[in-house]
């Protein structure tokens, strides 16, 4: 098997294809470089220059060798790629002691390019001798291996998650550290945009989803009953609790059942959309502060600065308007944008809220009733279904040109993957970040009764969960950066705005 008939079974480019060579370049090179009698590691830090480290090198490599494992280096701008490199080269400690950077390509690349590139290279790293390998070069290798070759093209997904688990030698934290400082360079750099999801407004006391249903469930039950005596509204909301527990239906199919029963008519969508905004604001937990310190820390981000906006646009899921009342709080000059033909102006930091929009003042907003409320099936289908649709645009166009931050967000919307998945397919390895929380040992192997405050352990094997959720943590991992995305860890909701504020220092 030569490198053509592996790259063949890449079904795309993106992320997912890059990571599969990736692994199958780097555990040939192990295969090959200890079977040498010589050391071969295997970066794991990501703010590093390169893949791996031959400490000896190896074949006519003389002294320690830095390899770089790309793709396809013809899908990415010879001048981006030395910016990239140059950025790493110039934070790493031991450079001093590298004498060899190898770059293998996996597939062809054009003579203009590779001339660029290693003469752009070979400028910048001085003394250091830069090879650039392409197909020819990695078949050399691989004819001397045939057998491991094949083995390790037909384990590809496992062999990754092999070495994401073995290389896990640091805290978790130290990890997140570094994808910060990552995060941190592309915010200067202004091409940065930022997707929020239902945990933002959480955090200011917005009701969730179930929250939500249910409370229209109530209003819904309360207008089928108003002539009758025999059903108090505690009987409703017992009914609507059981209900609930018994039949668990969908969150889309439910709001699909509370359109019709609110709306009698079909056509009749103000009334629907007024009960919700009704709903959704009068639910707020008024014990926290509308202005969270999640919803500060978005907006300082927001905040243009002498060298002008380093947050391009806001995507937002969220049908709520705490995000414009905290930049007006701030005077920060913004567009909120609900339907296909509202646009913004350059000054003005537009905000796309591309599941709809219901803000508590309606009088300040034109053509409310244009918005696609996804809220029901019908919103959703209508969205999911039409690949043109404004909303999967906006998405697909933040995706492609800006450094994405998911805040918020679960990341199971199967539309958001859908659209994240089209979008990697022009890059080759994560450039978006999102936040999701971390399963604590405690949290999974201990419950805590609500009445008696009692503690119990219900998993018995702690180290035994503990490599489970490693794995399990892992594993995420790797699904998300196919993806073209990296995951922020937290434990705590509070960690949130401390890490947003440390992308903001200066």
């Amino acid at each position: 098997m030569l490198i053509d008939e592996i790259l063949s079974k890449f079904i795309d480019s993106g992320p997912r294809s890059y990571y599969s060579f990736e692994t199958f370049i780097l555990n040939l090179l192990k295969i090959h470089i200890e079977g040498l009698g010589k050391k071969f590691t295997i970066s794991n830090n990501i703010r590093i220059p390169g893949d791996a480290i031959a400490d000896e090198g190896f074949d006519d490599f003389k002294g320690r060798t830095l390899i770089d494992v790309k793709l396809n280096l013809d899908r990415i701008s010879p001048k981006i790629f030395i910016e990239q490199f140059q950025n790493r080269l110039n934070r790493w400690e031991i450079l001093p002691e590298i004498k060899n950077i190898l770059i293998i390509n996996g597939r062809p690349i054009s003579g203009k390019s590779k001339t660029i590139i290693l003469n752009e290279l070979q400028v910048l790293a001085g003394d250091l001798q830069i090879t650039l390998w392409e197909p020819e070069d990695i078949n050399r290798i691989v004819s001397k291996h045939r057998k491991e070759a094949n083995k390790i093209a037909s384990n590809l997904f496992s062999l990754r998650l092999e070495s994401a688990v073995k290389k896990d030698n640091r805290n978790w934290k130290e990890e997140r550290d570094e994808k910060i400082e990552q995060l941190k360079e592309f915010y200067e750099r202004g091409q940065f945009s930022m997707f929020l999801g239902a945990g933002v407004s959480s955090s200011a006391g917005m009701p969730d989803w179930n929250t939500l249903l249910n409370s229209l469930f109530v209003s819904y039950l309360s207008n089928e009953f108003t002539d009758s005596e025999s059903i108090s509204d505690d009987d409703i909301k017992q009914i609507v609790s059981r209900l609930n527990e018994v039949d668990e239906p969908s969150a889309l199919m439910a709001a699909r059942y509370l359109r019709k029963g609110l709306s009698k008519e079909r056509t009749e969508v103000k009334i629907f959309t007024d009960t919700i905004t009704d709903n959704l604001y009068k639910l707020r937990n008024k014990s926290k502060n509308i202005s969270s310190d999640l919803i500060q820390s978005i907006s300082n981000l927001c905040m243009p600065r002498r060298t002008g906006a380093k947050v391009r646009s806001v995507v937002t899921y969220n049908f709520d308007d705490l995000i414009e009342r905290e930049l007006d709080r701030k005077s920060i000059s913004h567009h909120s944008i609900y339907t296909d033909n509202e646009l913004s102006d350059p000054d003005e930091l537009p905000i796309y809220h591309v599941h709809g929009f219901l803000p508590e003042d309606k009088s300040k907003y034109d053509l409310l009733d244009k918005t696609t409320l996804v809220f029901s099936e019908e919103g959703y289908h209508q969205i999911y279904s039409d690949s043109y649709h404004w909303s999967n645009l906006v998405q697909l166009y933040n995706f492609r040109e800006y450094n994405c931050l998911m805040i918020g967000l679960s990341m199971t919307d199967p539309n958001l993957r859908r659209l994240l998945d089209i979008s990697a397919r022009n890059i080759e390895s994560s450039r978006h970040f999102t936040f999701l929380k971390r399963i604590s040992i405690d949290d999974f192997c201990y419950f805590t009764d609500k009445k008696s405050k009692e503690k119990k352990q219900i998993v018995q094997n702690i180290k035994g969960a503990e490599q489970f959720l490693n794995r399990h943590h892992k594993l995420n991992e790797e699904l998300m950066k196919e993806l073209g995305v990296s995951i922020l860890w937290y434990t705590n909701y509070d960690e949130i705005p401390d890490i947003l504020n440390k992308i903001n220092v200066k």
